[in-house]
């Protein structure tokens, strides 16, 4: 693993979670010993026909935008021809059927692994469009937003599938046991992602690399190493992602994906007391004043993580 705060290496292990409800106990135990769990076809016809059309009406509303904005996140070449939508923000509010799948099946999901008490935290929708800005280079995500305890988790929903083509999601397994890693640079300035230097030092002839039919979710814990390849393919392979907190789990810094839904309880009950990883966790910029996306940050675009 790349050098960081801590060596210590404590085991994020399931903590008394009831019989699951739509994961299987060997999926549960797979995601707790792995730091990831992929599941293929978990969301049904019409309800997936239903976000497919709803991701296309927000990338042909793209075509009115120039720039990004605080709803879309689009590329240096987007135009209103061929429309090149990096991110919709926060979907969660953009539409009802967002919401209602962040608090349906999605949140179902959430509790199977981190429940039973669960929080809202972000929501996104990603596309991927063969125009070489879409690569995100390996990085953990509990440093966009540290918490008082790392059980926080990202379930992505694959509207169209992901074959190797497309730029799937790629995991370093067991890496969420591991220590948070340095995602600044060498000049200080926030990145987004490991170093070089770090990135060489990954056993990545371990990496997983997650390609799924229509329908499929990953879910990967915060502090579990992950990134994607530029896609090769024009489809714009849209991911529908949904962050999750446990109740006890209590931000430190600004959350940068930040909607009305911030922190709503979505299962069981709001915690008194607050739960604590043992591992010191990077702290990013302050991002109160906004946050474009992960492709600007990594591409030098956005400079709100620079000061």
């Amino acid at each position: 693993m790349p050098e960081a705060q801590s060596d210590r290496l404590p085991v994020a292990a399931a903590r008394g979670l009831a019989a699951p409800k739509v994961l299987t106990r060997d999926q549960v135990a797979s995601y707790h010993a792995n730091g990831y769990v992929a599941v293929e076809r978990l969301i049904k016809q019409p309800l997936l026909k239903q976000l497919q059309d709803l991701a296309q009406e927000f990338i042909d509303r793209s075509r009115k935008v120039s720039a990004s904005d605080d709803v879309f996140d689009v590329a240096p070449s987007h135009t209103a021809q061929a429309p090149k939508l990096r991110r919709l923000k926060t979907p969660d509010e953009q539409h009802p059927l967002f919401w209602e799948t962040a608090t349906g099946i999605i949140a179902d999901v959430a509790a199977d692994l981190i429940g039973p008490d669960v929080t809202f935290h972000h929501s996104k929708l990603n596309f991927k469009w063969a125009d070489g800005t879409d690569q995100v280079r390996w990085h953990q995500d509990i440093s966009f937003y540290p918490h008082t305890n790392y059980d926080l988790l990202t379930i992505g929903v694959y509207l169209h599938g992901a074959a190797a083509d497309d730029g799937p999601l790629m995991v370093l397994p067991k890496s969420h046991l591991g220590p948070v890693c340095n995602q600044y640079d060498a000049k200080g300035a926030w990145t987004g992602s490991l170093s070089d230097a770090d990135v060489a030092k990954l056993p990545l002839d371990q990496a997983v690399t997650i390609t799924l039919p229509p329908g499929s979710v990953t879910v990967h814990n915060a502090v579990t190493l992950h990134a994607s390849g530029n896609s090769k393919s024009k489809t714009g392979r849209p991911l529908l992602l949904f962050a999750y907190a446990p109740a006890d789990a209590f931000p430190y810094t600004p959350n940068p994906s930040k909607s009305r839904h911030d922190r709503a309880l979505v299962r069981g009950n709001p915690a008194r007391w607050a739960r604590m990883d043992p591992r010191p966790c990077l702290v990013p910029p302050d991002w109160s004043k906004g946050y474009t996306s992960i492709y600007a940050a990594q591409a030098g675009e956005d400079k709100s993580g620079m000061m």
